[in-house]
Parts: C-alpha cells; sequence; structure tokens
C-alpha cells in the first residue's frame, strides 16, 4: 500500500523546497483565495475538508447566518454520518448573528461556544484525516463574502498527529474554547439585546440608485448594466434604428433604464404598456423619479383615462381595445415601450406594435424565448440593445444573492413524487411535514420567513395552504381566480412588518411567474416539476430582487423523480448548450460554478436523480434541435450557421452534427433554398471533417486545415511554429504525420464514400509544403460547401481554445476532460482507429491507454467485475485481464515500463453517462505494490489477475472524484 510518510516527504519538499520535486499533490501546501476569474472559492476547499474529515475544529471572529448557509448543507451530512466538531466565535463588535447561531444549535454533532474577549480576533480551521490533520489558517471568517468573493489569503498545510504545528493548534484551540462561553438559548437571548442594541446597520444597494449632490437634492443614476445599455441605444439609434429589444433579468432595473433612456431621448409623448395595472402605477412612479416635474405622468387604465398628459402608463387589456387605441394618433407617441415583451404574439400586443408610429420603440424582456414559436426579434428588427441574464446580473450584484438546495421529494411506501403523482400523494400528511421541515431547516436570513410556494395544481396550493395554517403558519393560495385585489393584499401582507398581519406564506401556481414584484420575498419553495428553464428563472426571479436589511434569498426544490430533472443545471448555471458533459460538470462543480456568494447544494439522492435524467435524455431529439435554430435565426435575423450558436450562448451545435452527420445536413433539411446545392462527395467530405476532424479533440487537424482553406499551402516548420505561438506546445514528428493521415480519412478508412477521391488525397505533402490537393481545390470552388467546412472549422477551433489551458495540456490531452476510444487511438497516433478491439487495455506503440467503467453494471460478466477504486486522489487501485500473473507480456510490460511505456488512465462513471472516458492523466505503477489475486469467472471458477496501485501523476480535482467515486 502507499506509505504516509513518503508521500509527505514528497508534497513537503515539493511544497517549500523546489516545486518541480514529483509529488502527488494531496500533502502539498496550498494558498486558498477567491478567484472570480477562474470560479475558484475558498467555500469549495472548506467544504471538501469537512466531507472528508473524521473530526473539525473553527475558530473565527466572525459568524453570520449567510455564512452558515453556505455550509448548512453539509453539516447536516456530517450529522448524518456522526461527525463531531467545535466552532468557536466571537462576540468581537457584536458582528456575530444571533440567528446564526440559533441555527447552528441545532446541530447536535457540533459543540458550540462564544469568545466575548473584545480582542478575539481568530480565523481557523482544522481537519482530523486519520494519521494527519490539514489546517486552514489565514483572513476569512465564517460569512458567505469571505468565503466565496472578498480577497482573502488563507494557507492550508497538512501534518502529522504528532507533529508541532499540529499539536500547537490543537493546544490552542482547546484552550481558547476551554476559556469561551457555552451557547444556549439563554445566552442567544441576552446576545440578542446587545446585537440589536448595536446594530448599526448600512448598506448600499445597486436597486436604490439615489446620491446626494452637494446642493442637497436627489440625483439618480444609472447602474453599472444600465450604463452599457443606454450606450448601445444611443448607437443604434445614431446608425439610424427606430426599434430594439432589450433582454435584461428579473430585478436588474429594466424599467429605469427605460427612463434613463427616455431621458436622453426627450420624447414630448411617451407611452408604456404593461399587461397588469399595479405594474403601470410602479413604473409611473419610477419614471416621476427620474424626471421629476419636467412631464406630467397620466393612467390610462380602469376608471382613470389620463390621454392629456405627456407620458401615459397603460395596460394591454385597456389600449388594445379599439375604442382606446383610436383615442390617440398613430403619431402621437414620439416613444412606446412594451414591457414583457415575449408576449408580443398575442393579438393584443400586436395590435399596439402595428398601430402606432413612433420614432423610437423599446421592447422590454427577461426571457424573448417562446415556446409557442413566434418572433418576438423580428418585431424589434433585431436590434439587440442589451442581454443580461440572471449569472452576469449576479456577477455584477445587482440581484440579491441565493442558496438553492435540491433536496429529495417524498416517498411513500415505496411511491415517489413524478409527474403523475395523485392529489392524495401531493397533499399528503407526511409531505406536508417534510416540507414544513425543509422550510424551518434551510430557513432564510434573518429567521422571519417570507415565502412563495410554486405548486403543481390549483387544489395543491389550496389543500397545502389549508394544511400549513392548521400547523400555526399564516399563509393564502392564490390562483388565477384570484382578484387583482386579493393579489396586491397577499403581497402586501407578505411584506408586512405588522406582525399581527403578517403572513409567511403564498402558495400559487402561475400567476406570479413574471410581472410581480415582491422584493422581501427571503424564501422560495418549489414544489412542482421543472418543464421549463425559462419558467424556473421567472420563479426564481420573483425572490432575487434586493431590499433593505434582505441579505439573500433562501431556494428550497423539491425534486422527485421527473423526466425533465435535468432542466435544474440549465436553468441555475445558464448553460443551455445541452452538452451532457458540461452539465455534470457544472452540478459536480456546484457552487464554484455561480457567481458572487450564491451557492449550489444537492443532496446526494436529488443529485443522482439529475445526473440519471442527464443520462437518460436526448438532446438530439429534431424537434428540439429546430426549435432552438428556429430561436436564434429569430434572434440574429439569418440562417445561423455554427458559430453563432457559440457566440449567442446557445445549443451546442455538435449535437447537429451528430444527429444529421454535419450542421449542413440538418440546416438542408429544414431550408428547401439551401438542400441540393452540394454534390454526394462534396457532402461526405463535409460529413467526415464535421464528426472526425472538427469534433474539438485535437486542434492540429483544424487549424491546418483552416490554413488550408485561407492560403492553399504551408511550409510545416511554419505550421509547428504557429501551434506553438497559440497553444505553447509544438507538434511531434508522428503527430504531423497522423495530422494528414487523418485529413486524408486514413486513419478512419473511409475514403471509399467520396467516389471521385479514388487514389487521390484531399491534402498533400510535398516535403516541407503541405497543400490542397487539385481535388480538394476543385470543391473548394463551391461557395456553400466552402462556406459551411470553414464554418466546421471554426468550430473545432473555437471550442477547443474555450475549454484549453496549458497547464493541463499533457501530450495531446487535456486533463479530466473527455474521450472516445477512436479520440484516444488518434491522440496516441495510432495508424488506425482500433476502438472495436480495445477492451479494458491496449499496448501498441509505446502507449498502453488504460480504461476503467468505474461503477459495473450488476448483469456484466464476472470475470470482468474488478474492484478498480481510488484509493485517493493521487493513487488508483487497478486490476489486470483475467488469467493473467506476473510472467504475462502486458503485465511484464507494464511493470517494467521505465518510462519507455506511456500509461494514460481514462474513467468513466458508468455505461449510462456514454462511450466517452475522462481522462485522468499519466500515471506510474508502484512496484513493491503488484501482486497475483485471483478472481471469480462467469462459472464460478477462480483465475489468476494481477493487481496494482498506480500513481497519478496530476490528483484529481475535488468535484470530479467526488463524481465519480460516489
Amino acid at each position: 500500500m502507499v506509505e504516509l510518510s513518503d508521500e509527505f516527504y514528497d508534497n513537503i519538499k515539493s511544497g517549500f523546497i523546489e516545486k518541480s520535486i514529483d509529488s502527488s499533490g494531496e500533502f502539498i501546501p496550498r494558498l486558498l483565495t477567491n478567484e472570480k476569474s477562474e470560479g475558484v472559492k475558498v467555500l469549495s476547499s472548506i467544504i471538501a475538508e469537512l466531507n472528508t474529515c473524521e473530526e473539525f475544529w473553527f475558530s473565527v471572529a466572525f459568524l453570520t447566518n449567510g455564512g452558515l448557509q453556505t455550509l448548512v448543507n453539509t453539516f447536516k451530512e456530517l450529522q448524518n454520518h456522526q461527525i463531531k466538531g467545535k466552532i468557536l466565535v466571537s462576540q468581537y463588535l457584536n458582528f456575530t448573528q444571533p440567528e446564526a447561531l440559533k441555527r447552528l444549535l441545532k446541530f447536535e454533532n457540533i459543540e458550540l461556544r462564544i469568545n466575548t474577549n473584545e480582542n478575539f480576533h481568530s480565523k481557523g480551521y482544522l481537519f482530523k484525516k486519520g494519521g494527519y490533520y490539514n489546517l486552514i489558517v489565514g483572513s476569512s471568517n465564517l460569512t458567505a463574502s469571505a468565503l466565496s468573493t472578498n480577497k482573502e489569503l488563507n494557507l492550508k498545510v497538512s501534518a502529522k498527529d504528532e507533529s508541532y504545528i499540529i499539536q500547537k493548534a490543537l493546544l490552542e484551540f482547546s484552550t481558547d474554547f476551554k476559556n469561551s462561553t457555552i451557547v444556549d438559548i439563554d445566552y442567544i437571548n441576552r446576545y440578542q439585546l446587545e446585537y440589536e442594541n448595536g446594530k448599526r446597520f448600512q448598506s448600499e444597494y445597486l436597486f436604490k440608485q439615489i446620491e446626494i449632490n452637494p446642493a442637497g437634492t436627489k440625483v439618480i443614476t444609472p447602474n453599472l448594466m444600465q450604463v452599457e445599455a443606454l450606450a448601445n441605444l444611443k448607437k443604434l439609434r445614431v446608425e439610424g434604428k427606430n426599434k430594439a429589444l432589450l433582454i435584461s433579468a428579473t430585478g436588474t432595473g429594466k424599467t429605469y433604464l427605460s427612463a434613463f433612456d427616455a431621458k436622453e431621448f426627450n420624447p414630448k409623448r411617451l407611452l408604456f404598456v404593461v399587461h397588469r395595472a399595479n405594474i403601470a402605477q410602479a413604473a409611473m412612479e419610477t419614471f416621476i423619479r427620474v424626471f421629476g416635474i419636467q412631464k406630467e405622468m397620466g393612467f390610462y387604465s380602469g376608471s382613470r383615462k389620463e390621454v392629456e398628459k405627456d407620458f401615459i402608463f397603460s395596460t394591454i387589456q385597456t389600449i388594445s381595445r379599439d375604442e382606446h387605441l383610436n383615442v390617440f394618433p398613430r403619431d402621437h407617441f414620439d416613444y412606446v415601450i412594451i414591457d414583457e415583451s415575449h408576449r408580443a404574439g398575442a393579438d393584443s400586443y400586436q395590435k399596439i406594435v402595428n398601430y402606432f408610429n413612433p420614432k423610437f420603440l423599446l421592447g422590454m424582456t427577461a426571457t424573448p424565448e417562446r415556446t409557442d414559436g413566434f418572433d418576438v426579434f423580428s418585431l424589434y428588427g433585431h436590434n439587440i440593445a442589451y442581454e443580461i441574464r440572471l449569472q452576469k446580473a449576479l456577477e455584477i450584484e445587482i440581484l440579491s444573492p441565493f442558496h438553492y438546495f435540491g433536496v429529495t421529494d417524498l416517498t411513500i411506501n415505496g411511491q415517489e413524487v413524478e409527474e403523475k403523482s395523485d392529489f392524495n400523494l401531493l397533499t399528503s400528511d407526511e409531505r406536508v411535514n417534510r416540507i414544513i421541515e425543509q422550510s424551518q431547516f434551510y430557513s432564510c436570513d434573518d429567521g422571519n420567513i417570507r415565502g412563495l410556494v410554486f405548486c403543481s395544481k390549483v387544489e395543491e396550493a389550496k389543500e397545502l395552504s389549508t394544511q400549513f395554517t392548521k400547523r400555526g403558519f399564516r399563509s393564502i393560495a392564490l390562483s388565477g381566480e384570484s382578484s387583482e385585489d386579493q393579489r396586491n393584499e397577499a403581497i402586501d401582507r407578505l411584506e408586512s412588518d405588522d406582525l399581527t398581519d403578517k403572513i409567511d406564506y403564498i402558495f400559487t401556481v402561475d400567476i406570479f411567474n413574471e410581472g410581480i414584484d415582491i422584493p422581501r420575498v427571503n424564501q422560495v419553495i418549489m414544489l412542482r416539476p421543472t418543464q421549463s428553464a425559462i419558467i424556473f428563472v421567472q420563479q426564481l426571479g420573483r425572490g432575487l430582487r434586493k431590499a433593505e436589511g434582505k441579505e439573500y434569498l433562501t431556494v428550497i426544490d423539491f425534486i422527485g423523480n421527473y423526466t425533465n430533472n435535468f432542466l435544474i443545471p440549465i436553468a441555475l448555471f445558464g448553460d443551455t448548450s445541452y452538452n451532457k458533459d458540461n452539465l455534470r460538470k457544472l452540478i459536480a462543480g456546484g457552487s464554484n460554478q455561480i457567481p458572487g456568494t450564491s451557492t449550489i447544494n444537492f443532496d446526494k439522492i436529488s443529485k443522482e436523480k439529475i445526473y440519471a435524467a442527464i443520462d437518460q435524455s436526448n438532446f438530439s431529439l429534431k424537434k428540439d434541435l429546430i426549435k432552438d435554430y428556429d430561436l436564434l435565426k429569430y434572434k440574429i435575423g439569418y440562417y445561423p450557421m455554427m458559430m453563432d450558436f457559440l457566440q449567442h450562448g446557445s445549443r451546442d451545435p455538435f449535437l447537429y452534427v451528430e444527429y444529421a452527420g454535419s450542421y449542413f445536413h440538418f440546416v438542408s433539411s429544414i431550408e428547401p433554398d439551401i438542400a441540393g446545392k452540394l454534390t454526394a462527395d462534396q457532402l461526405a467530405i463535409l460529413k467526415l471533417y464535421s464528426t472526425e476532424v472538427n469534433n474539438a479533440k485535437r486542434v492540429e487537424e483544424s487549424e491546418l486545415l483552416y490554413i488550408l482553406l485561407t492560403k492553399s499551402e504551408v511550409k510545416i516548420s511554419e505550421f509547428v511554429k504557429l501551434i506553438y505561438g497559440k497553444y505553447g506546445f509544438v507538434p511531434t514528428i508522428e503527430t504531423m504525420v497522423s495530422v494528414i493521415s487523418n485529413l486524408n480519412f486514413y486513419f478512419i478508412n473511409k475514403r471509399n464514400s467520396i467516389k471521385e477521391l479514388g487514389s487521390k488525397d484531399l491534402v498533400e505533402q510535398n516535403g516541407e509544403i503541405i497543400s490542397s490537393s487539385g481535388f480538394f481545390i476543385q470543391q473548394l470552388k463551391n461557395t456553400t460547401f466552402y462556406r459551411y467546412l470553414l464554418d466546421s472549422v471554426y468550430y473545432g477551433i473555437s471550442s477547443f481554445d474555450k475549454t484549453f489551458e496549458l497547464s493541463k495540456y499533457l501530450d495531446g490531452f487535456l486533463l479530466h476532460h473527455k474521450y472516445s476510444r477512436k479520440d484516444i487511438c488518434r491522440i496516441l497516433n495510432w495508424d488506425k482507429n482500433e476502438e472495436s478491439t480495445m477492451y479494458g487495455y491496449s499496448i501498441k506503440y509505446n502507449t498502453c491507454p488504460i480504461f476503467v467503467n468505474y461503477h459495473k453494471e450488476d448483469n456484466i460478466a464476472a470475470s470482468t467485475k474488478f474492484e478498480d477504486k481510488f484509493i485517493n486522489s493521487s493513487h488508483f487501485l487497478w486490476f489486470s485481464k483475467p488469467r493473467r500473473n506476473m510472467e504475462s507480456k502486458d503485465v511484464s510490460a507494464i511493470k517494467n515500463h521505465n518510462d519507455s511505456l506511456r500509461l494514460s488512465l481514462f474513467i468513466k462513471k458508468s455505461n449510462g453517462e456514454g462511450t466517452d472516458f475522462y481522462y485522468m492523466g499519466d500515471v506510474k505503477p508502484i512496484d513493491k505494490s503488484f501482486e497475483v489475486t485471483t478472481i471469480l469467472d462467469d462459472h464460478g471458477n477462480s483465475v489468476s489477475v494481477v493487481k496494482v496501485i498506480f500513481k497519478l501523476n496530476q490528483p484529481v480535482e475535488d468535484s470530479l472524484y467526488d463524481y465519480l467515486t460516489k
């Protein structure tokens, strides 16, 4: 087995003496920081330590509810596994929040104390791990910003139990803990008074766009997003455009932006159209704040018909009726604003747009994508003034941060909640109790819940509200049947500070998905399957507006046995590529993948449900491909190419290649004027280059093909220089031979699909010169063929560039990226594709790719059920093929490789995730770990097998390690 002492010594030397010294990296000292550009947070390191410790100690000056919320799911898991810990906080400056102490006190596995010494300002975390400890000391308190966004410096070191540093750390902690006050309810009640009396709460929110100028008057100024959008609107008008669409996430200040732009435009008359009277009233109040008394504001809805005013705010239901529309001449308004423009496909909105002829038309929406196929973008001339989605808004901190918790929905008598669950299961006592239990556990920022609950059915919402009320909560159910007054009253009561009138929850189905402001909502509960990523974001957005005193939003998503669970990561992370590997990485990466102090948390079962949904879903259904193709076509105003999908963050266009053979094949199947423009040979070439070359797994082919398409020829030395200049590595002679072979389709042996090719090549080499053949040049004269092939090349290069990191590039492979067996043969420069014969491992050309299916299926042959597994993130236990011993040729080659045989480890979690494997890096066998043992074959007979421990040249990153092993 691996000797701990050897590992420590290697890591100490690598960490403190010379970084080039070979070490596993598991115990190497590390500097922990929050790096937004790299998606790295101190939080992830703390969680990783907690998830693998036997005991833990925290000693921090400050504890906030937001900081606790980032770790509460982890503490819950530790309690379930009876992992104990001690947490010591400080009363310094009365900064530690009483609500956080109350919640932390509920964990039976955690001892909690507080130091009342005003000089106590420590920040240390200690984790026991078998025969050693990991110690983190530095600047991070237990607050959300310190763990996720602030500039922090923390040092993590590993040391053995009896080392000086650990003994000293334990002594310091135990002494401080012993001399501190035990936290109980009585203490918290006393401290609460001190906290409130000493509280000096000052915060600046971007939604409060008010500054005081030297003259003492109020000046309203745009936020960062609005400044950029206003510049874009001005630029569009300079270019002669008279309409534009603003795409902006809920809560980012669309109405203020429209007011700022109207002030810049200075219309004589303006019309603002919304779909509800209370929103029209709120919009008018916003414009009053911006314009003051410069313009007279009027309301045109219900009984108020203030026609003579300069700026009119109206509901679509009123203004779209002929008797009201005809009150105004077509050119009456200089500036027209349509809020919630994704509704513009409705007849009422169409009447408005078609009737009025303003000098400028502005549409505003958070979600322009429509499910009915209507082209919203063409209404605004495909002029997008600005686009800010949820993730960008979180990054620039104009929305409230949120903490999302995906929890497993109820199972009663083996019956799980699913799309077709009957009413009795959805409203059973067991489910109601579980909802309340989770709601109380995850709570909210200040302990005073103002919750919005989204249900599947109206009857469910009503019954759950009744059940909550019976259990002592104040709640109301609202549906489409509820009047405007009933809705407004419920919202007022949810936000009320009068505890005799305030309600705790509003239960609803779909009426609060959009167009409603409830800034003080601090808890959103989702009790329905996610059928649309758009609706998910709309419902999440109900709680993302900032409000004074609101620290964060808590989101509790009850995840049942739903087919569309894969939509959850799409909605949360904003990744609409429908690339399965991307979605798995997002789920595995969790909070690291979301900007700011927001966090993403799943319990084990709900996470597995999402992975299963990703595995089982077909993301290449033609109807879905057409839908996203049409949507992008509407957005940009022309037939999109593959690169348009990348540039607009849409579906990964390689899904079209996988479905049809090439992107052109797909487009020509739905656009009649494109079909028939290529010959059979051109179609074949385009298909092979699209699938076998430009798949972003190796870039050299695509880069060479780009040069040949644009310059016809290149010297090998110039090409090698180009690759080195752009990527920092030098293609070998063997790689160049492989690249040219692959561009001529010898590697895949499919040349016969190009009928006129015969013995000719597409790419020729004459000494130092690589050039396009005459046959290839002739094909490129077809402009459609040339355009689509060049687009495919652009895609291959751009996709590779997006994921390329030189530090993770290891002789052709990117560490922890996925490859098929065919990709691996090609990148290892094998002459032919031998994927069909590569089982387990294969030794050829001084290379030995090793393939492991980590979680074996029950129905596979007994002789292949090896117990391959990670010992830790740097060591892997591996088994040879059956009927092998130490004298077997393959075992002997691996044991005596002496760096002449490249051993590369590839792992996939299970067959359910597809045929591709993660490249885990190259490995070296530990000589003394070789051992002959036995395994049962399919007939129950014992056969010999050799097991060995491989040392990975680079340790596995935490998120991937957890994904593969758990």
